[in-house]
């Protein structure tokens, strides 16, 4: 293999677009925190350790994934054996290790954070996705965790408890979703996700319950004056209406419906992260 499809197999194990969302996740919330205009290196050197975290992540729920991924997703680079196991393994230790450098020359709290979650991502990679909703918990836990750490780098984490929470509702929706998008190669391999042992339609009514919360949820910010009349726009006019198609296409009997809607939900979460910061 030359050089440059080597590199681009490095480049797309860590699944490049959901790497740009979380650092932009991180930026957003250090701005929409700060109190005091903050130096430029303390926005961007927070956000590329999270980046760094999150794309050693992907790399090592890749790496434990190979077989199920021979069905549900035999794109991606494990599976076409562009990356051995070998050079994916190094490539996540190096990841995680630079990660970790950074954040000690941050501060204290956000080495915390950062250690914590790379052990948390490693037991979700190996168990934890394997029951019900207990993974799905834990993803979108550390999602909304995300803007809790980027509260602290201005030492304001409570500013970010909104837009955490509603990280946590939309990443929620998204992991279930993509669990019934797999569940063919999880439950031959052994994993108990929610759709696996309690189906499919049961996992529908579930995302309906949570999608609908999340919705309900949007307008908060707003009543309580927390974000502007931008915010509300935004949420009314484009976020909400992509969480009403979602609902639709999980009862439509489109084949692909389940990766259209996860796909749907990720770039919402772009605009979300847009009108929470312009309606700050």
């Amino acid at each position: 293999m030359n050089l440059s499809k080597k590199i681009n197999a490095f480049i797309k194990i860590t699944r490049p677009v959901n790497v740009v969302i979380t650092f932009l996740v991180v930026v957003v919330a250090i701005l929409i925190s700060q109190e005091n205009n903050i130096e430029f290196y303390k926005i961007i050197f927070p956000s590329i350790v999270v980046a760094l975290v999150a794309a050693a992540g992907n790399i090592i729920n890749d790496i434990n994934d190979v077989e199920t991924d021979k069905i549900s997703h035999p794109e991606r680079v494990l599976v076409l054996e562009s990356l051995s196991k070998k050079e994916a393994i190094y490539f996540y230790n190096f990841l995680n290790i630079l990660a970790i450098i950074i954040a000690s020359r941050l501060s204290d709290i956000l080495l915390l954070i950062v250690f914590g979650s790379i052990i948390i991502l490693y037991f979700y990679s190996y168990s934890l996705k394997k029951f019900p909703l207990l993974g799905n918990v834990t993803v979108a836990s550390l999602t909304g965790l995300t803007f809790i750490y980027g509260g602290f780098v201005t030492g304001n984490p409570i500013a970010a408890i909104a837009p955490a929470v509603f990280a946590f509702l939309i990443n929620l929706v998204r992991e279930i979703v993509k669990d019934i998008q797999d569940i063919e190669g999880d439950s031959i391999i052994g994993y108990k996700t929610f759709p696996i042992k309690y189906g499919i339609q049961k996992s529908k009514f579930l995302i309906l319950v949570i999608t609908v919360s999340l919705i309900l949820y949007t307008v908060y910010p707003f009543i309580t004056k927390l974000y502007k009349i931008e915010y509300f726009l935004i949420v009314m006019l484009i976020v909400n209406p992509v969480l009403i198609l979602s609902i639709k296409l999980l009862y439509d009997k489109e084949k692909n419906r389940f990766k259209i809607i996860s796909n749907l939900l990720k770039v919402d979460m772009i605009f979300g992260l847009l009108a929470i910061y312009l309606g700050k």
